[in-house]
């Protein structure tokens, strides 16, 4: 059985709400699932995430795959960099300093403003 975490649409209509749950990959998006292991909130802002870290590392190791999504999710609040720094195997003092390091790089990015691109005139807008 193919066993995947993934999201679960949930709320209003053009509220969507999700959770995040173990299922196998033979369920419709929204169908029965094994367990649930978080909960995203995309409306909010910042975006509101709530992960067990516990139950999802367990299921990592039994061997689900996370959707791109769900990946994304975990990605940016550092369980993949630190499932990947225990498998290297590092001492904790290593751990706590690049988990140090990647939580002043996340800071940074979040209060860097985003540069806007400036838009190109065509040569048919000149020439009115």
């Amino acid at each position: 059985m193919a066993v995947k975490i993934r999201l679960k649409r949930m709320g209003k209509k053009k509220q969507p709400v999700y959770k995040i749950v173990v299922a196998d990959a033979r369920s419709p998006r929204d169908g029965k699932f094994i367990e649930a292991v978080g909960f995203y909130n995309p409306l909010v802002n910042p975006h509101l995430v709530q992960l067990n870290e516990e139950k999802i590392n367990l299921w990592l190791n039994r061997g689900a795959i996370p959707t791109l999504t769900v990946k994304s999710i975990l990605s940016q609040n550092g369980i993949l960099l630190k499932r990947h720094l225990d498998k290297k195997k590092f001492s904790e003092e290593r751990k706590e300093a690049e988990l140090a390091n990647w939580q002043k790089i996340k800071e940074a990015k979040l209060a860097q403003p985003k540069a806007r691109k400036k838009k190109k005139k065509s040569k048919s807008e000149g020439n009115n």
